[in-house]
């Protein structure tokens, strides 16, 4: 986030920084001043114009209403205010119009996966008319944090010493790498299971249930329908989608490509991949193609870094949008 603010000359005139106690009197720098970290529990909020929190969803609940209160817009990257309806749920190039309202003082920031999608299906939805999505995600190892780059980095290092069992796909070669931020070993696989199982009895995880619900709420369809299998890749950053979607009317892959190549936040590329979008802004989407299983049907795949547009540039951008409407 600090990096994105200065990358875009943000107009800060004072800024401050808030973490748990632990971090409390460290120092960051910003703009070569270096700044102490206060305590977040603790701390006096007034004066705070616009706040970017991304402190996880149970802290969010207490610090986000905190701030609010002291007189702050509050931008949170945590799920714990996505569903609210009192609370907009903002892509920056989507739905900036949800800016208009902020009963609470609070914006949320969707999940990075449904980010990705969202600037690709809007433009597309107000053209043809968005019924049903059937979607398959490739979710790389650092949308699950810090531990998920560290387990598959130890598993990829542990590997290397069998590298020839490997190559002969004996399972066991990297039986002895398995960690705990996974239900499997990810080096070398692919898990069918981003998240954790929800408690409803639906065998979907989390991640499948905020893809669905967030696409609701950002595209203003109440009645789409999604399927969705999140899947964990070895893969350190980039998340990518492969989308079946269905329309009210029809629309030719020729009609989506122009669409798109004129859509904000979107580049059209032949073959998109996570490595290609590291450090990029915009979602990358290619093998754009009618789809046979669903009227009216088109399939495509797109990738984005969800650790940028997933999470800090996305913030940061629904900041610029509410200053521009002070």
């Amino acid at each position: 986030m600090r990096a994105i603010l200065r990358e875009r000359n943000f107009p800060v005139d004072e800024i401050r920084f808030f973490g748990s106690a632990r971090s409390a009197g460290t120092f960051l720098d910003w703009q070569g001043q270096s700044v102490e970290v206060e305590d977040a529990a603790t701390a006096d909020f007034r004066g705070i114009d616009i706040a970017l929190a991304s402190s996880g969803a149970t802290s969010s609940r207490t610090l986000s209403p905190r701030l609010a209160a002291a007189g702050a817009i509050v931008i949170d990257n945590s799920s714990a205010w996505r569903m609210d309806p009192d609370v907009p749920l903002v892509v920056a190039e989507v739905n900036p119009h949800a800016l208009r309202s902020i009963p609470k003082g609070i914006v949320a920031n969707p999940n990075c996966t449904t980010m990705a999608a969202m600037p690709v299906l809007m433009p597309l939805h107000a053209a043809a008319g968005l019924r049903t999505m059937v979607v398959a995600t490739y979710q790389a190892v650092s949308g699950a944090g810090r531990e998920g780059v560290d387990e598959l980095a130890t598993q990829l290092e542990a590997s290397l010493e069998f590298n020839v069992r490997v190559l002969t796909f004996d399972g066991a070669a990297i039986a002895m790498a398995e960690g705990a931020k996974f239900p499997a070993t990810i080096a070398h696989n692919v898990i069918p299971m981003a998240g954790s199982i929800v408690p409803d009895g639906s065998l979907e995880t989390g991640e499948e249930q905020k893809l669905r619900d967030e696409s609701r709420k950002i595209l203003e369809i109440g009645g789409l329908l999604v399927d969705a299998t999140c899947v964990r890749v070895p893969v350190f950053t980039g998340h990518s989608l492969a989308i079946t979607a269905g329309f009210e009317r029809p629309i030719s892959p020729d009609e989506a490509k122009a669409i798109l190549a004129a859509a904000p936040g979107v580049v059209l590329h032949d073959m998109p991949t996570p490595r290609l979008v590291a450090g990029q802004d915009p979602t990358y989407v290619g093998r754009i193609r009618h789809a046979q299983t669903v009227p009216n049907g088109l399939s495509l795949f797109l990738s984005s870094d969800n650790l940028r547009k997933g999470a800090a540039l996305n913030a940061v951008q629904i900041a610029e949008e509410i200053l521009k409407l002070r």
